[in-house]
């Protein structure tokens, strides 16, 4: 299919009668084509990705990074991140930490305004295509802010029309793709826009690839209208008080789907699994221990994975400690049935090798305070090892399972699972509002 790329002249922000031509015209060429097979358009959802992808760009403006702006951080974006963290004596992690991020920012800022762009391929809105094309028709709307002058809004658009074998009328199934790019007020004065382009009386999904925003007029009009609003607390630096502010969205009846939570279905399952068989599923009321290790860095999994165990055995929050250290350890004490004391350890474990998601679970034990109970459990990360979670010597009275993660955590291979199962996740919900109360517990010390 063709692609059609509008330049709107300065400081003029496109419109929804030009985008909205260029799709017509899209259109028109395809079914003027005679022999042509017949393409659907977008009948099925809409999906509209803010994807800020300040890193690379970062990166790209200062010098360190040559590749396309994908959004998409592999080894490439890695490799940079180490150069710029050995250019200006940072913590080597290859990772975006606060420390990085804010001293790219500084140096940025302190270039002159025309210096303040990025000269690499900016590919935004056009690397979904696996995931998504399972779901055609539908229409994608990419908002890409950039650096630099306010010039305005600009639009791509395209279609895209997959092959799909076995089609019993043999016509293409096709999205339509329309990709804004501007700066960040930029964009914010085009949020009526971006709603008038959703298709009228389909669902309507929001990835909001950044942390979120309830102050920011463009979040808030686009969390307002969808049917579901798509997060990863995988990118937060500081997911403590992102989570909360989640824990405000759900409380106003938004429908979300965190990717940081499903990442721990394979933790829960064995979790749940292991108190299965009827001589151990009543010794799981005598867990009064539990210990969460999680890669440094990222507590979200960590948080979230105790919100779920507390919400199951419906433990009441009760007290928090901060001890710190190498392994940055708090506790967390819950009151159980019967008035028992049940105490959770926190610990972040520096990774040598961390993997695509910052913050992943490396351990989970659950343990008894009365010898007699039949509840010892080890979960362990498959690449990590049980090392730590088998010291002190309760090893051999526990029963050890090897954690295996999902064959791919990479948020968009993951939105598609979240793409067929929408709406409201109770689950969720419950676990989540308990890991709130426990954030509470920690932001009054």
């Amino acid at each position: 299919m063709a692609t059609s790329i509008l330049a709107i002249q300065k400081p003029k922000d496109i419109s929804l009668d030009e985008i909205e031509a260029e799709l017509q015209n899209i259109w028109q060429n395809q079914d003027s084509r005679g022999s042509a097979p017949v393409a659907a358009r977008a009948a099925t959802f809409t999906m509209v990705i803010y994807e800020p992808e300040e890193i690379q760009q970062l990166l790209a403006t200062l010098g360190f990074y040559t590749n396309e702006i994908d959004g998409l951080h592999r080894s490439e974006t890695r490799e940079a991140i180490l150069a710029a963290q050995v250019k200006y004596d940072l913590r080597l992690t290859g990772r975006v930490d606060p420390q990085t991020l804010s001293m790219l920012r500084q140096e940025v800022r302190q270039l002159p305004i025309e210096k303040q762009h990025f000269p690499n391929d900016d590919i935004r809105g056009f690397s979904f295509d696996g995931p998504l094309a399972a779901q055609n028709p539908c229409r994608v709307i990419t908002l890409c802010p950039i650096f630099g002058e306010d010039e305005g809004v600009t639009a791509q658009v395209s279609a895209y029309c997959p092959v799909h074998k076995g089609s019993s009328d043999g016509n293409l199934r096709c999205c339509e793709y329309i990709t804004l790019r501007g700066t960040k007020d930029a964009l914010e004065r085009v949020g009526d826009l971006v709603e008038s382009l959703t298709v009228a009386d389909l669902p309507k999904f929001i990835w909001w690839k950044a942390t979120p925003n309830p102050e920011q007029d463009l979040f808030q009009k686009l969390a307002l209208a969808s049917s579901c609003l798509v997060l990863d607390s995988s990118y937060y630096g500081d997911a403590k008080s992102e989570i909360v502010k989640i824990q405000t969205l759900v409380n106003e009846h938004t429908n979300i789907a965190d990717l940081n939570w499903y990442r721990l279905a394979p933790w829960q399952e064995l979790a749940a699994a292991a108190f299965d068989p009827p001589e151990r599923r009543m010794a799981l009321m005598d867990v009064d221990r539990v210990g969460i290790d999680y890669e440094k860095g990222n507590p979200a999994q960590a948080l979230m994975f105790l919100g779920w165990l507390a919400s199951r055995l419906d433990w009441q929050t009760q007290g928090y400690e901060y001890e710190g250290g190498d392994y940055d350890l708090e506790r967390v004490y819950f009151i159980g049935e019967g008035g028992r004391r049940i105490e959770a350890e926190l610990a972040g474990v520096p990774a040598i090798d961390q993997g695509e998601v910052l913050g992943d679970l490396t351990g989970v034990r659950l343990q008894s305070t009365n010898p007699q109970a039949n509840c010892n459990t080890i979960l362990c990360s498959e690449t990590v090892g049980c090392m730590r979670m088998e010291s002190g010597g309760s090893a051999q009275s526990s029963l050890v399972q090897e954690v295996t993660s999902l064959s791919d955590q990479r948020s968009d291979l993951l939105l598609e699972q979240q793409l067929q199962r929408w709406g409201e996740d109770v689950l969720f919900e419950e676990s989540l509002a308990t890991t709130s109360e426990v954030l509470g517990l920690m932001a009054q010390k």
